[in-house]
């Protein structure tokens, strides 16, 4: 008797969805939120960075659902509007570069300072391009072959889920560095290489 040959690669896998592999893949990697989320654990740790993670796993999840929705495809139709997007995204990331760069020079423990809160989190995924160019990608290269609700549903859970891992990955990192940023020395150099990371990205936003 012989055996049916698997319908899909679907079905090769034992039900795994591939998108998930490329959502971890494309948010894992080096961007503006892996940058600030690092030197946000380093400075406050992880517990007070939470409202900033969890910001962050939401906004990609409204992101993303948004770009199963059509409005992802919306943006690859309108250049002058993903210019304006990637503009004010640039803006932004170069300020935050900016206010790392000033700390540096600053005394480390001079002015008070406060981890980003859950909404400003949540704001800042609805001009970071990163996230925009994971989520089209994603919903044009794994579709689920569902009506667009249910598309923007499953691209947000994706996402959201995912992201909340990485995020806390990248926290806990940055607050376990503290162990060896034990001098305003070590301080200085690391808010300007975070600083210096962030106007990377920021040029990068336009490639």
């Amino acid at each position: 008797m012989s055996v049916p040959a698997p319908s899909s690669a679907l079905d090769i896998l034992g039900g795994f969805d591939p998108l998930y592999a490329f959502v971890l893949a494309g948010l894992f990697s080096p961007g503006p939120n892996v940058i600030l989320l690092t030197a946000s654990g380093a400075r406050f740790g992880v517990w007070r960075t939470l409202p900033h993670v969890l910001g962050v796993a939401a906004g990609v999840g409204v992101t993303s659902g948004l770009t199963g929705l059509g409005l992802g495809a919306l943006l690859l139709a309108q250049p002058a509007l993903t210019m304006a997007l990637k503009i004010v995204s640039a803006s932004w990331i170069l300020w935050m570069a900016y206010g790392l760069a000033t700390r540096a020079m600053a005394d480390h423990n001079a002015a008070p300072e406060h981890p980003w809160s859950f909404g400003k989190a949540v704001l800042f995924q609805w001009v970071n391009p990163k996230v925009w160019a994971v989520a089209v990608a994603a919903a044009a290269g794994f579709p689920g072959g569902l009506s667009p609700v249910q598309e923007g549903m499953r691209l947000a859970q994706a996402f959201s889920g995912i992201n909340l891992f990485v995020c806390l990955f990248w926290t806990g990192a940055g607050a376990l560095l503290v162990f060896l940023l034990r001098s305003p020395l070590a301080w200085r150099i690391f808010n300007l290489v975070m600083a210096a990371a962030l106007a990377v990205a920021a040029g990068m936003v336009f490639l």
